[in-house]
């Protein structure tokens, strides 16, 4: 269920438009972007990379450097530990590379999905106290491993945290006591004593805040040249890049710090010296291409994951240290060859996703739901999650098979935080069996995983679907509207203007612009699956507009047997039924095909 909401939002979008020379529409569109401030306007508008906050106002950010000078000083081994997806591979691409340049003794290590789990472990930590380690650095992970950083300590190594996840905590006296781990230094704005002003960073802007802050302290003692201002941010353009690339494939908001990095990290993306990336640029086809968020978050992003998914993170790491062209292309090549596969199993485990719960009125029901897929893949069922959770909007778990119990990974709603209702619910399990829920949980507001032994699945899920949090409002997903905009008003120059808003994602979506009383000219089914609705669409004061739909022809009948009847919808669908209006949301771009240019509307929803 959906309800379509216009943002009314007020300001003098007029006296904004004139002093930033922009147009009423979009200092309204900005406006709905919590911008409030003409200073604020500004900064939307530039994306200064000089407005960044000090990194130093992280807590224990100038204890983690000096460990680390000291530590390339004494020559000592540095092992950064990374995790499996896009965040964790770039966060460890970002701090392996930028301290060997700086002449540390350092290499790379990740858990395997499967045989590991999430986050630094014990057997991890064996492993680095046999290769003589004696740093380790955390990144995109460590916030949740206490008891492994005291088995770090106890094997003589030190270790320096760097997450961006939320910090575990107990109720007590219905207060939070959060438990922040022993580590020589630990680096994470989720901390409650933490300063750092933005609290939205994925994990590698944090690791990339780390070589910020260790130029800035130590840029003299590892370079001759002390131009540090032009030198500095030569030498950290690339891992701006992969903190940007990080940021849109984490789905963290972008908006404020992210927004900044991510406009300056696209513009420089082809421009960088790194073998890897520009293999994996070349073997999707996308070198000759402006390169979007839209690029990273639905090509490059899922190639870098699928390493991690269906073959271990260290083959996308190795890619990203690749010193020769020829090599990177060929492991390029096979990288996008695991990811085809990767949506083709994905693919599969929706459809048996889906008929599980509409065989099952039990499930249907279910406020949150959780799901097991038995033989699925289990790096698959966060994605899987997050096409349930689309599709019925609803918080979703899916579950599979691990060696011990059985791990699940969830997508969440806004207004359902899954971080904090998996700590209410193991909370509440311990307090009424005296043993905890769950073998282990982590992640934030929107995603988690989670592992549970089998005998709990049942009380798992009673325990998560008994929470006080649901109210009916929460099942409703809210479609917000920029801007209630007639046709007439789409002109080239709004649609060119509309690019200063890049780039898109989570807390800074593409903006929704919507026409009432729609009806329909002409329709025709277009792509090889047809899956393209073409259609000629005009407004109530007759003017006319192309209009592109991307849903299956199928399932764009039944939207429209709902609306008018099956009889109807097969009049409308063969252009027999003209005098039927209905409401869309949309997006204007410019389409070109074979030197013609015209404008279009991409159509969203329609209702």
């Amino acid at each position: 269920m959906e309800k379509w909401l216009v943002h009314a939002k007020k300001a003098d979008f007029n006296g904004i438009g004139k002093r930033f020379n922009i147009s009423p529409i979009l200092a309204r569109i900005i406006r709905n972007r919590d911008v409030t401030e003409l200073d604020e306007f500004e900064a939307y508008l530039k994306c200064d990379l000089n407005t960044l906050n000090s990194p130093f106002l992280f807590k224990d950010m100038e204890k983690a450097v000096d460990i680390i000078h000291k530590s390339i000083q004494n020559n000592e081994k540095i092992r950064i530990v990374g995790d499996y997806d896009i965040d964790g591979v770039c966060a460890g691409v970002i701090l392996k590379d930028g301290f060997k340049s700086m002449g540390a003794n350092v290499d790379f290590d990740v858990p395997d999905r499967i045989n590991d789990g999430y986050g630094i472990n014990d057997r991890i930590i064996k492993q680095a106290f046999d290769d003589n380690v004696n740093l380790i650095i955390t990144c995109d992970n460590g916030i949740s491993a206490g008891s492994q950083i005291d088995y770090a300590h106890e094997l003589g190594m030190k270790i320096i945290v760097t997450d961006h996840h939320e910090v575990p905590y107990v109720m007590e006296n219905d207060n939070k006591v959060f438990m922040i781990p022993n580590a020589d230094a630990v680096i994470d704005h989720k901390r409650f004593d933490c300063e750092y002003p933005f609290k939205h960073l994925c994990g590698a802007m944090v690791a990339y805040k780390l070589i910020e802050a260790f130029l800035e302290k130590y840029y003299k003692v590892y370079f001759d040249d002390y131009n540090f201002i032009d030198e500095k941010m030569k030498f950290i353009d690339k891992y701006l890049v992969f903190a940007g690339i990080a940021t849109v494939g984490d789905v963290v908001p972008l908006m404020g710090e992210n927004r900044v990095i991510v406009k300056n990290a696209l513009k420089r993306i082809k421009e960088i010296d790194n073998y890897g990336l520009e293999a994996l640029i070349k073997v999707n086809e996308l070198w000759d291409k402006e390169i979007s968020s839209y690029h990273i978050s639905f090509v490059i992003g899922p190639c870098i994951n699928s390493g991690g998914r269906i073959d271990t993170a260290k083959r996308v790491f190795s890619l990203f240290d690749c010193e020769n062209m020829d090599i990177a292309m060929k492991m390029a090549m096979e990288l996008k060859a695991i990811n085809d596969e990767r949506k083709e199993m994905t693919v599969e485990g929706v459809e048996r996703a889906i008929k599980l719960i509409e065989d099952s009125e039990e499930l249907k029901n279910e406020k949150v739901l959780i799901i097991y897929l038995k033989n699925c893949h289990e790096s698959l069922a966060g994605i899987i999650a997050g096409r349930l959770k689309e599709k019925y909007y609803k918080p979703v778990f899916v579950f599979t098979d691990a060696e011990n119990g059985i791990k699940g990974s969830g997508r969440s709603i806004e207004g359902y935080s899954m971080f904090d209702e998996l700590t209410k619910a193991n909370q509440i399990y311990k307090r009424e069996k005296g043993e905890d829920l769950f073998i282990k949980f982590g992640g934030h507001e929107m995603a988690a995983g989670v592992s549970v032994e089998k005998e709990k699945f049942a009380d798992m899920k009673a325990v998560l679907n008994n929470s006080n949090v649901f109210t009916e409002d929460l099942f409703i997903q809210k479609i917000w509207i920029d801007v209630p905009l007639p046709f007439e008003y789409i002109k080239e120059s709004l649609i060119d203007e509309l690019k200063l808003l890049e780039p898109f994602g989570v807390g800074n979506e593409k903006p929704i612009f919507a026409e009432k009383c729609i009806g329909i000219e002409r329709i025709r089914i277009l792509g090889q699956n047809r899956n393209v609705i073409s259609m000629t669409i005009r407004n109530n004061s007759g003017c006319k507009m192309e209009a592109t739909y991307f849903k299956e022809e199928d399932q764009f009948k039944e939207e429209l047997a709902q609306k008018y009847g099956e009889e109807n919808a097969d009049a409308i669908m063969e252009g027999r039924l003209k005098d039927v209006m209905f409401n869309i949301i949309y997006y204007p771009e410019i389409n070109e095909y074979r030197g013609y240019r015209n404008i279009r509307v991409v159509v969203k929803r329609i209702s």
